[in-house]
């Protein structure tokens, strides 16, 4: 299992690697929005959206993909809803 996660991460690097060196005027905001794409519909793990942009820790793709409303499989407003459940529930 690990291996192959590794491979996969190797293989999204090489790409954005090769996509770099082909194309050194791809602005960045392309190459992010691949990134919050791909990880909201499953595609890419955070791990490899990190990897992919070069982020130095977790945090900082959490919080990348957080400023993007980025939930895999999940809608900002399906976010919302299930707060608003969650405070009924708690009767707040």
């Amino acid at each position: 299992h690990y291996p192959l996660r590794r491979q996969r991460q190797m293989c999204i690097r090489d790409r954005a690697e090769s996509l770099s060196r082909a194309q050194p005027t791809l602005p960045r905001a392309i190459l992010e929005g691949f990134a919050a794409e791909g990880y909201r519909q499953g595609v890419l793990s955070a791990a490899e959206v990190r990897v992919l942009l070069g982020h130095d820790s977790r945090w900082e793709t959490e919080d990348f993909l957080a400023a993007r409303d980025t939930w895999p499989g999940t809608t900002a407003e399906q976010v919302a809803e299930d707060g608003r459940k969650l405070s009924a529930l708690l009767g707040q």
